[in-house]
């Protein structure tokens, strides 16, 4: 039975074989990977992946493609919102030796990209690496140097936390239906060893500063280091885009003591 791509869950399902051969190779799964793909949809990606792997865990909110998809003998099934989806238990039951953590991949729905990145931010301490494609502009900002019209708050969160590379360009026409905007696919590596720091705080920080980009820190989060009686030193004569991220992790370490 066909299936009828439904906008409520921005669907643009991926047709291309050459970009979908790829995709793969950039993800390169080994047969030990504990890997988990967001979005699975018709199993483009899926199928090619779970050759390589034997076994693959699928997140799909989609009833109708959910059953399908338990159709396949090597899938794990979850029909589930991503963003109620616990993944440190997910890694507890499917991290065995010589896995490490949590691969996890994913054609990720572009109206809900940002709060599926964010939320995987609480497990990076649990991934090896993530692969996503997304809407080409969101991955212009993830990975975005300070100084530049992309550089934003969601530049800041995930950089303090992974080093990211925009791997690949996808256009519309890989698609079916095509999306009216260019896709990309990005890795994103936790690091290893990343600033020990409050990511609530960080968030706090950061929204505050990014509130009101044009204008001057000293207008925005001048106000808010003054209200938590900072008693360290910043420079609020900048705009929020020209703070580099180890600036804002170094405040949020200060105003965290």
């Amino acid at each position: 039975m066909q299936h009828i791509p439904r906008k409520r869950f921005g669907q643009h399902f991926l047709s291309d074989g050459g970009i979908i051969d790829a995709i793969v190779r950039e993800i390169a799964p080994q047969p030990s990977d504990a890997m988990v793909e967001i979005g699975p949809g018709l199993a483009a990606l899926t199928q090619p992946l779970v050759e390589r792997l034997g076994r693959l865990t699928v997140i799909e909110l989609d009833r109708d493609l959910a059953q399908r998809l338990r159709g396949h003998g090597q899938l794990n099934v979850i029909e589930s919102d991503v963003l109620k989806v616990d993944f440190a238990t997910l890694a507890a039951s499917l991290v065995v030796p010589p896995a490490k953590a949590l691969r996890v991949v994913g054609n990720l729905p572009y109206n809900i990209s940002t709060p599926i990145l964010f939320h995987l931010l609480g497990f990076a301490h649990l991934i090896t690496d993530q692969h996503f494609m997304l809407q080409k502009e969101v991955i212009d900002r993830m990975v975005a140097r300070p100084a530049t019209s992309d550089y934003s708050r969601l530049s800041v969160m995930l950089q303090w936390r992974y080093a990211m590379d925009n791997v690949l360009f996808v256009p519309p026409e890989s698609f079916d239906p095509p999306p009216r905007v260019d896709s990309a696919v990005v890795r994103m590596v936790p690091f290893a060893e990343p600033p020990k720091v409050d990511a609530a705080r960080l968030g706090e920080i950061v929204q505050v500063a990014f509130s009101q980009r044009r204008k001057l820190l000293r207008h925005t989060l001048g106000k808010w280091l003054d209200q938590h009686s900072f008693a360290g030193s910043f420079d609020t004569q900048r705009r929020a885009e020209e703070v580099p991220v180890q600036e804002y992790v170094t405040l949020a370490q200060q105003a965290s003591q």
